[in-house]
């Protein structure tokens, strides 16, 4: 698919440029060239500085001596531009064709449709010309244009205004316009997921000769099975945002805090954690099953880490840890590669009297965590997960898709108030002090340093949101608000949401039966239906009953709210 080419009237983005801080960390990794069975994604550049490795696990908690701090700057060139990447908006499994999808993702707000004509994905910039009404909240009409639901202007698959009803038809063409034209992003599919570009300018039209997304072979390998995963989740809300609920009636309070809720913590945030595996076994206890430590020192299994960063520049950087081979590629992708049995040397092999090099062994077991982030807006992240394998691939095709969101928002529901808690305190110290608020003695958190001295050397230790953010957060919002599934999931999923739907259905449906049920033994007279008939419809009514309450509960605890209390795990 090609990158829409429209002319936009929008102007792009602003960008801050601030002088580039000192960096957090200065400790250095061992450079070791890693021999990964991951995709190359990016080819990266020799760096300009030092590798490093964190300090041992058998260190004092004393420091010998301070870390040496860096003063080199960088060009202008060198900084890492946010606004010229591609960033993932949404799984095409996700998506409904017949409606328009409002999304959010730098601050920008774009609306996905599909357009039959070009059949194909556009994204647009989500105002319309006339009264800058959201096109999200429009329809797909039956010519297959983006109309908006306010006046009724139609618009093409290049942003072009197609029809203006409130224009007289032998008047000036003023749906020519350029000004009537709607700002169209470059946009493509790329293994299953709706990428876009948040720049219309016309120089980046053609922007996919140039620059593609970050393309993981493994998401179209027939051999491979897997299920994606994404997730809004709910932070709390401004003081702006509640004022305006008060206008709002009693019964109209709670549903209108739901849908003003922001979505999760800062990009950072979640991206340390995802980096971050030695927290698995203690904050995911009885969720997650680990590989067990020969010898182990506490219940939970806690081991040390070796993970040695290979090296960073502007691309990212890469990593090993053990058997596995982990990428950061900036802004959003973080993945990785784990071999299970087998020698990931030896991805073929051929026997010693085969001259036509046939393989004499199935390729190993492969599995891979794929984790996409984008910063949505100041205080909010979306994360779309996927875990291709080529093992166990029968599982996915009996086990439904909503079945594992249920374990995954189990997972993330594991480390939201944690994390909600840790980004507060990092807030209130400052960014800039992360490394001295924070002791990471071990190579367990070696991805997070490198992560960290990334974004303090290339991006100013922050985001560009483009004059966009204050740097305030909202107040900590209840446990329910946090954690709600509802809003933050299921009803930006296609699966979860047709499960809730029809779980719901099922619910009314036991009570009615189970109401029925008493309702004709209580109006049938003496001998009109045996005492067995009798007997069997109070008891299915009973159980019936009983069903109801149990599903009733289920879909709250697994569709909206499920506490999550690490002590009693």
């Amino acid at each position: 698919m090609e990158a829409l080419r429209a002319p936009s009237p929008v102007s792009p983005p602003s960008r801050i440029r601030t002088q580039l801080p000192k960096p957090i960390f200065s400790l250095s990794f061992t450079h070791k060239t890693p021999n990964s069975p991951l995709p190359n994604l990016t080819q990266f550049t020799k760096p300009k500085f030092k590798t490093f490795t964190t300090i041992s696990p058998s260190v004092s908690t004393e420091p010998t001596s301070p870390p040496e701090e860096e003063t080199e700057t960088l060009e202008q060139d060198e900084k890492f531009d946010w606004f010229s990447q591609w960033y993932a908006l949404m799984p095409v499994c996700d998506l409904d064709k017949r409606a328009p999808h409002g999304k959010k993702v730098l601050g920008l707000d774009v609306v996905i449709w599909w357009d039959k004509n070009d059949n194909e994905w556009k994204v647009f910039d989500d105002s319309c010309p006339h009264r800058l009404a959201p096109l999200s909240e429009g329809r797909i009409d039956q010519w297959g244009r983006l109309q908006c639901v306010y006046h009724g202007w139609c618009f093409g698959g290049s942003g072009d205004c197609k029809f203006i009803p409130q224009a007289p038809p032998d008047g000036p063409p003023v749906h020519t316009f350029q000004k009537a034209c709607v700002a169209v992003y470059p946009s493509i599919v790329q293994n299953g997921i709706v990428w876009f570009w948040p720049n219309t300018d016309p120089e980046y039209k053609d922007i996919l000769t140039k620059k593609k997304p970050p393309y993981i072979p493994q998401l179209d390998d027939p051999s491979f099975t897997f299920q994606m995963f994404n997730r809004d989740i709910p932070y709390g809300y401004s003081s702006f945002n509640l004022s305006n609920c008060l206008l709002f009636n009693k019964k109209r309070i709670h549903s209108s805090i739901k849908r003003l809720t922001f979505h999760i913590f800062r990009y950072e945030i979640l991206i340390e954690n995802l980096m971050d595996p030695a927290h698995v076994p203690y904050a995911h206890y009885g969720i997650m099953r680990m590989p067990q430590p020969s010898v182990k020192q506490d219940r939970e299994g806690g081991r040390p880490l070796e993970i040695n960063v290979n090296k960073i520049d502007k691309n990212g950087f890469t990593a090993n840890q053990q058997n596995s081979q982990w990428q950061f590629v900036p802004p959003c992708l973080f993945y990785g590669s784990a071999t299970i049995g087998g020698n990931p040397d030896d991805v073929s092999a051929t026997s010693a009297g085969n001259t036509k090099g046939q393989l004499s062994q199935k390729p190993p077991r492969q599995l891979l965590l794929i984790f996409i982030c984008m910063p949505v807006s100041p205080g909010n992240s979306r994360i779309i997960f996927i875990s291709p394998r080529n093992f166990g691939v029968w599982i996915d095709k009996i086990v439904a898709r909503w079945m594992y969101h249920i374990g995954q928002n189990l997972i993330i529901d594991s480390d939201l108030y944690l994390l909600h808690v840790e980004e507060k305190k990092v807030m209130e110290a400052g960014s800039s002090n992360w490394n001295k608020i924070c002791f990471v003695p071990t190579k367990a958190d070696a991805n997070v340093v490198a992560f960290r001295k990334w974004l303090n050397k290339y991006s100013d230790g922050k985001i560009d949101w483009g004059n966009k953010f204050n740097g305030s957060l909202p107040p900590t919002p209840a446990r329910e608000q946090l954690m709600d599934r509802y809003w933050s999931h299921v009803v930006n999923c296609t699966s979860c949401n047709s499960a809730y739907k029809g779980l719901n259905a099922l619910e009314v449906s036991l009570q009615v039966f189970s109401l029925a049920s008493i309702a004709i033994v209580a109006a049938a007279k003496q001998g009109m239906i045996s005492v067995a008939a009798r007997n069997t419809l109070v008891v299915l009514a009973i159980l019936c009953f009983v069903g109801s309450k149990w599903l009733s509960h289920f879909i709250h605890k697994n569709f909206h709210y499920h506490d999550y209390n690490h002590a009693f795990r």
